[in-house]
């Protein structure tokens, strides 16, 4: 054991004696075995885990108690007598602590959390109306509710407090996070995103954030009420894709591209074969059959790593119907492509881009990512022959998502992919709460590809590209 991890641990013991010290508690603190795997980012008590002293005070006890319980949990490999709540309410009953009984509800429902969730941001998983979780470090917790940021009361103990949630999230998928490897990507059981940086790059302490999705996916009915596209946009999308037409959506950080790309998929028919590759698992596919692929990062002697672009060449092996990419980023848009090109049609992906045309440039500068010395006319013949359509989409200043445009993409003129617009969304200010006021519009352009799906027998109406008539007009399902 090396000197600096004996002076640490002596810190420790040293900071829970003197807590217990002062709050004059029965007994000593029962310290967790160093056997246990993760001892060094148990609850650990500070001497200012917070300015309130009754704070103060529940945290120590909290962190005395939790201690004791993880004893019990690691003396009983089988399991408690009478499950986890049972062995909680004994923990909390030996310790004959003096705490009212909202306080000793509130100790079970955090000692339950420590144990069995995800610590002080256990409620706000749970919370439906919050969709995104920031920690900055252990003294700060934001959340964004209606796409608005708010901070919460919530605090962690310290960082080692939330290196243990950290690695509680992530060691189930097999990744870790340490000073070899101080950022990871994962998710949560229920498809939620997270990210995690910590010190030496994370300055202010750990720093996660997790991007919730809705434990029931939105369905296309959801975004027409949320006012993200119009009903007849929705229908349109969904002849799109029943034509077997290759959709990229297009948008920034947050802008909702990964709710519109599982809408979309949605509307892949049922007896179809969908292979989906993503970085971490989210897109919440009804089909029933789906194969679903998600890359591995390299070990610790860094080997062993499969990238978005191994997993897009696999699955041209894998007799796919459909192929859905969560999002390319790299050389792996030349291997879509060609996938696009070679008889996969009907793909769908997702790329970050502020515009259709700045989505064609990332598409342009990503191909050339893979290390093939094409002339840019090539790739820009592939990407004008692979690509159909662009769907645009923003997160505006009040935090709402919005379509705001439909592209087509028609194929070169020159030495330029030419473009046309067949939906936006035209803004008109915004009313007296903040709130942007606007509507999408049709451009009156009919796509060219109309002559594919009216020979695939895909169902038709001309009034979707009507000007006057792209706010609830058609017949979507």
């Amino acid at each position: 054991m090396s000197l600096l991890r004996r002076i640490e641990q002596e810190q420790r013991r040293r900071t829970n004696a003197e807590a217990a010290t002062r709050l004059g508690e029965r007994g000593t603190a029962v310290s967790r075995p160093d056997s246990v795997p993760g001892a060094g980012h148990g609850l650990r008590a500070t001497a200012h885990t917070r300015t309130d002293p009754q704070a103060a005070q529940f945290s120590a006890w909290k962190v005395q108690l939790h201690q004791q319980l993880v004893q019990v949990l690691f003396d009983d490999p089988d399991g408690p007598e009478g499950g986890l709540e049972a062995a909680i309410q004994r923990v909390v009953d030996a310790s004959a602590l003096p705490l009212a009984r909202h306080d000793r509800e509130r100790m079970i429902r955090e000692l339950r959390a420590e144990t069995d969730g995800y610590g002080p941001i256990d409620p706000l998983l749970a919370d439906p109306a919050v969709s995104e979780v920031m920690v900055n470090g252990p003294k700060q917790v934001y959340v964004e509710r209606e796409g608005r940021l708010e901070q919460t009361a919530i605090e962690f103990l310290n960082d080692a407090h939330v290196m243990r949630v950290i690695e509680k999230m992530v060691a189930p998928l097999g990744r870790r996070v340490d000073e070899a490897s101080p950022m990871v990507d994962a998710r949560l059981p229920d498809g939620s995103r997270i990210n995690a940086i910590i010190p030496p790059l994370a300055v202010n302490g750990p720093t996660l954030t997790i991007r919730k999705f809705a434990r029931d996916p939105f369905q296309v009915a959801d975004l027409v009420r949320f006012g993200t596209l119009s009903e007849s946009m929705a229908a349109f999308l969904e002849a799109c894709v029943a034509a077997r037409l290759n959709v990229v959506v297009s948008g920034g950080t947050g802008s909702g591209k990964s709710t519109t790309l599982n809408v979309l998929s949605s509307f892949i028919p049922a007896h179809e074969r969908v292979v989906t590759i993503e970085d971490a698992a989210e897109l919440q596919l009804r089909q029933a059959h789906v194969v679903t692929l998600e890359t591995r990062p390299p070990n610790i002697e860094g080997r062993g790593g499969v990238t978005i672009r191994d997993l897009v060449r696999n699955s041209l092996r894998m007799r796919p119907d459909r192929i859905v990419v969560g999002e390319v980023r790299g050389g792996e848009a030349l291997d879509m492509l060609q996938a696009m090109n070679t008889g996969h049609d009907g793909s769908l992906t997702t790329a970050h881009a502020n515009t259709p045309r700045d989505c064609l440039r990332r598409l342009e500068v990503m191909v050339l990512m893979a290390g093939m010395d094409l002339p840019l006319r090539a790739v820009r013949e592939q990407i004008a022959s692979a690509v159909d359509l662009i769907v645009q989409q923003a997160r505006l200043r009040d935090g709402s998502r919005k379509v705001v445009q439909i592209s087509e993409v028609l194929g070169m003129e020159g030495d330029q992919i030419l473009l046309q617009d067949l939906f936006t969304f035209q803004e008109r200010g915004q009313d007296a709460s903040g709130r942007v006021v606007g509507e999408h519009v049709a451009t009156g352009i009919v796509p060219s590809f109309l002559k594919r799906m009216d020979s695939l027998g895909v169902a038709i109406d001309y009034g979707w590209f009507r000007p006057q008539a792209a706010e609830g007009a058609g017949s979507w399902r």
